[in-house]
């Protein structure tokens, strides 16, 4: 029998859509992938079949396009969908938890990649939830050796369009001075007042050199 002639109750996409992933066993989630069967295999039968080829869903990870494709009704494009999936999982796993700013020391170590070693000053917002978790990065403008602009109404905007609850701001001195600029000092006053009015928490503007950070008061 066809996926699609199984009651809407049996079938694995509105299981998961109604019940959730965990519903569903292993075989009815590779069919979700596979999209299709066989001729004369539906696509849980297929999937049941490949797994069995592969001896289970580990060995199926770590097999390549070739060896999928030796099922009769999996083609390339059913084997790079397959691979893909896998491949993302691993990549979630690889991926560090986000980091969460608790003080000016990691509002620095999160925006200084963005910022060292480099001929001319930028400024970067770091937006961040309601926990602390950096939500976005973003350089928000580019300038010479030894000045950039910090336009305070597009920085207020982009943590208001990224969701976020609070944000911080880091900029670089080329030169390698941790001296803050009458500019810096004015800046981080306007941004202070800004995030009170639109109810946003201002974290911290600091400055970052190639080898140091420092903190602006303000």
């Amino acid at each position: 029998m066809r996926v699609k002639d199984m009651p809407p109750t049996d079938q694995p996409r509105e299981r998961l859509l109604s019940l959730g992933a965990t519903a569903l066993a292993d075989r009815e989630l590779l069919a979700l992938l596979l999209g299709s069967g066989g001729r004369g295999t539906n696509a849980v039968e297929l999937a049941s079949e490949l797994i069995a080829h592969c001896g289970d869903l580990r060995g199926l990870a770590r097999s390549d396009a070739h060896r999928l494709m030796a099922i009769r009704g999996i083609g390339p494009a059913k084997a790079a969908r397959v691979i893909a999936a896998f491949h993302l999982v691993r990549q979630a796993q690889a991926e560090p938890e986000r980091r969460r700013i608790t003080g000016s020391a990691d509002l620095a170590a999160v925006a200084a990649p963005l910022l060292r070693h480099l001929g001319h000053e930028r400024v970067v917002a770091v937006v961040c939830d309601s926990a602390g978790a950096v939500v976005r990065r973003a350089v928000v403008s580019e300038g010479g050796s030894d000045h950039a602009p910090a336009p305070v109404r597009e920085i207020v905007t982009l943590v208001l369009t990224s969701g976020g609850s609070s944000f911080g701001l880091a900029h670089n001195h080329p030169g390698g001075s941790l001296d803050p600029s009458p500019d810096d000092l004015d800046v981080t006053a306007r941004l202070r007042r800004a995030a009170e009015t639109v109810g946003l928490r201002f974290l911290d503007h600091v400055i970052v050199t190639d080898t140091a950070w420092r903190r602006i008061a303000g």
